[in-house]
Parts: C-alpha cells; sequence; structure tokens
C-alpha cells in the first residue's frame, strides 16, 4: 500500500499530527506540512493561548489546520489527538534542567506517544532528538566523525548536570523500543543548536543567545565549539524523514560546525554596528578544534542546508521586527543572502 492517498488535484490529503506544534521547530514542522498540503492536527497545552496564535496565520491553516489540547502525561488526550492520524510527528520535549521535572515527561511521555499512536491505528512516527543525545562524549577522540551512530556519554552528562542531554538519550531510546515492540515506523531528526527565523512571538533559548552575543550583554564566550542549523532545514528534514519511503533510524540534522569566536566573527561581519562579544571566557589554553561530522543521510533523502551566514542574518532581522533587539542602525539590504 502507497504511504500517501492524493485527492485529485494533486494535493496529499493525510491527516498527520505534530506534538508541541507552537513551539520554535513544531511552527516550522506545521508550517512545512501545510505547504505540502497535509491536514495538521497540533497540539499543545492551551491551544487558545495567544502564544498559539501564530499557527491561525500560516497559509492553508484556515483550513487544514486544527488545534487540541494534550499532555504527553495524559494518554487519553494524546488518543483524541492521534485518532485518525496516518503520521505523528512528537516534537514536543519538556526544557529543564531538574531531572525530576524532566525525565518523567521525556521518557513516560515518549512512551505514551508510542503506545497511543500504535493503538490508533498510527502507521508511522518521526521523533524530534537532539544532537546533546549524540555527542556528549569526552572520549570521542577530534579525529572521530560524529554521526548517527554517536551516542552521548549518560554517565558523563549526568556527572556534569547535562539533564537535558540525560533525558534526550532516554526519550530517544525509548522511542525506539516501543517503535520496536509496537511496529511502528520510526525515524528520528537529530538536530543540533537550531537558529533561524521565528515563526511564534516569544523568543526560544538558541535565538536569545545569539542575541546577548550580538548586543554583548553575555561578556565572554567559552573557548568550545558547536554544530548549527536553519530551523527550516530542521522542518524539512521531518517532513523527508516522514515521506521517503524506507526513511528509517537516525537522522543528523547538522549544516556546519564552528568554534564560538567564528560565530561571533561572523555576526559582527553581518552587523557590524552591534557591540558584539569579543572576549573568549578562557583564551590562555589552545582554540577547541572543530570536529568532523557527517550529514549525508539526509543529504541522501535530498535536504539542502541553509548557509549559517544566511540564517543568522534572518535570525537578526526576525527578532528586530519582533521587538526582541534594538535597530541600532539601518542594515543594508543583502541581496546575495
Amino acid at each position: 500500500m502507497a504511504l500517501f492517498s492524493k485527492a485529485n488535484d494533486g494535493k496529499l490529503e493525510q491527516l498527520v499530527c505534530v506534538t508541541g506544534a507552537g513551539g520554535f521547530i513544531g511552527s516550522w514542522v506545521v508550517r512545512e506540512l501545510l505547504l505540502r498540503g497535509y491536514r495538521v492536527r497540533g497540539t499543545a497545552r492551551d491551544p487558545g493561548d495567544s502564544r498559539n496564535a501564530h499557527l491561525h496565520e500560516l497559509e492553508g491553516a484556515k483550513e487544514k489546520l486544527s488545534l487540541l489540547r494534550a499532555d504527553l502525561m495524559d494518554p487519553e488526550s494524546l488518543r483524541a489527538a492521534f485518532r485518525g492520524c496516518h503520521g505523528v510527528f512528537h516534537v514536543a520535549s519538556p526544557v529543564s534542567n531538574d531531572p525530576q521535572d524532566l525525565m518523567p515527561v521525556a521518557v513516560d511521555g515518549t512512551r505514551n506517544v508510542m503506545s497511543v499512536a500504535a493503538a490508533e491505528g498510527v502507521r508511522r512516527v518521526v521523533f524530534t532528538s537532539s544532537y546533546g543525545a549524540a555527542h556528549m562524549d569526552p572520549n570521542r577522540s577530534p579525529d572521530d566523525i560524529l554521526d548517527e551512530a554517536c551516542w552521548s556519554d549518560y554517565d558523563f552528562c549526568a556527572r556534569t548536570g547535562n539533564w537535558y542531554c540525560c533525558a534526550k538519550m532516554m526519550a530517544e531510546m525509548t522511542a525506539k523500543e516501543e517503535a520496536t515492540r509496537l511496529g511502528l515506523e520510526l525515524a528520528v531528526v537529530v538536530p543540533c543548536v537550531t537558529t533561524g527565523p521565528m515563526l511564534q512571538k516569544d523568543i526560544n533559548a538558541s535565538n536569545n543567545q545569539i542575541g546577548r552575543y550580538l548586543m554583548g550583554t553575555k561578556r565572554a564566550y567559552p573557548n568550545a565549539v558547536a554544530s548549527y542549523v536553519d530551523v527550516r532545514d530542521v522542518a524539512r528534514a521531518h517532513v523527508l524523514a516522514y515521506e521517503t519511503p524506507g526513511a528509517a533510524g537516525r537522522y543528523l540534522c547538522a549544516g556546519v560546525v564552528l568554534h564560538r569566536a567564528q560565530l561571533l566573527g561572523m555576526l559582527k561581519d553581518l552587523f557590524p554596528q552591534y557591540p558584539v562579544t569579543a572576549k573568549c571566557e578562557d583564551d590562555c589554553n589552545p582554540r577547541a578544534r572543530p570536529y568532523k561530522f557527517s550529514n549525508q543521510r539526509l543529504k541522501d533523502l535530498g535536504l539542502e542546508f541553509t548557509p549559517l551566514e544566511k540564517s543568522l542574518y534572518e535570525t537578526v532581522i526576525c527578532m528586530q521586527k519582533k521587538g526582541h533587539l534594538p535597530v541600532i542602525a539601518k542594515q543594508q539590504l543583502r541581496a546575495n543572502l
């Protein structure tokens, strides 16, 4: 049986559910699905909250989007959300560094999503993990390639208080175990630090950090490297992983790895009128080396990654328009980005 049924106009008529639809990544996943013709049911703790108003403004939302209240810890609410759906995009995730808050919702919530999805006849789940579940391993050699086979060191994460990474690891493992047990098709997208323009009104954590660096309110930057990707690429990765026949397992969603100094240099080049953070908090030791990584599995699905310069520029312009950053001087239009 083909995964998709099409109407006479050629557009997909499948009903899919996106958990955490109002968040930074969830909103873009909803938008991408609507643009591709899906009927989308989004979940939120309070669908009527003004923080979800942007979803109703998306193209196609009036005809093809509905929002339902759902709580990951309430299987009955998930049952109503998943009923009649062909697929589920499990994007929702608790944001906290308190293990007592994080672990039950991340792990038991994921178990609930998988079990209810199977019970409601859902065929395919795309799970949003995090590269926090893949790259936090102090024993990995700088010459090793970070790819889908890599996992963070749980004990190291717990010892250093990185409970979010612990929670994402356990949630991803739970999703895989439950998919195997229940006979669900599962694909896992593993995004890294995610930048890009926001659809939602409130600022998200990664873009907030960009803003703090741009304004110099973060006095110094660490001697560290990180991987970056545009949120629109993350959304496209989710849909490609859902639509591609046979797509399964993990997909590392990373566009580039940079030292923090390189990131800030890029911001300074783009917006020289801002007091971009210039001091390294650890300039006595050699600069940390960017690690090697592979995003080939997503490229094989057809994903083309957005250049980070373009992503950062559009991130800052978006934050200005939404009032999260002052416009210090009028930027020259960068039509070449």
